[in-house]
């Protein structure tokens, strides 16, 4: 069997490369939610896998996304370790309202242009949508990796409405993933809220 042949896994069609690529996420985001810097390895692992699982889906925004998260965990990874002061583990922190003004431009603009290049130079046919949520997990990504609360809302608004775009594209375990995902962001929101490190906003 290839990775890439048809299976059914409970009820559900999926292939052995998108089923893989499912566990590893699902291991990420609760690594994630306890704060575990080991997480940005399996996020490395799982990206990697589904970025093929995505291209094959002529998702290529997110497949391209893959990618960056992989760049993104690694950096992650090192400021979990020594990004906080005097290079030790970093905590968690609120945003500043001049980080959401940030967070709401580096996202708007980063829609607009990825919206236009996959318009332009890919085959797919949700390039306005596909930019949007692309946009909204690197945006996510990054407050992930600086340990900042409000990732976890980022998360929730993009994971939510990546279940609408994946049961379109027949990604159907991909889906059912990210409805999990939903409920996980809530959870880690609820956690992290509760660490001691919940007390400034820069």
């Amino acid at each position: 069997m290839s990775l890439d042949t048809p299976l059914t896994w409970l009820g559900l069609t999926t292939t052995p490369l998108e089923l893989v690529s499912f566990v590893l996420a699902i291991v990420t985001v609760w690594l994630n939610i306890g704060q575990n810097h080991w997480a940005w390895l399996f996020s490395i692992l799982s990206s990697l896998l589904y970025a093929a699982v995505f291209a094959d889906a002529r998702l290529y925004g997110d497949a391209g996304l893959q990618f960056v998260f992989v760049a993104v965990s690694v950096w992650g990874w090192y400021q979990w370790l020594r990004g906080g002061e005097q290079h030790r583990p970093l905590r968690v922190s609120r945003l500043a309202p001049g980080g959401w003004a940030c967070m709401v431009g580096a996202w708007l603009a980063g829609w607009w242009l990825l919206s236009w290049f996959l318009q332009r130079y890919t085959d797919t046919d949700v390039p306005h949508m596909d930019g949007f949520l692309t946009a909204g997990s690197l945006v996510g990504q990054f407050l992930l990796s600086r340990k900042k609360l409000e990732n976890w809302l980022v998360w929730i608004a993009v994971d939510v409405l990546y279940v609408g775009l994946y049961v379109y594209k027949h990604l159907t375990l991909t889906a059912v993933l990210y409805a999990l995902f939903v409920l996980m962001a809530a959870a880690g929101w609820r956690s992290w809220r509760r660490t001691k490190g919940d007390a400034g906003a820069v």
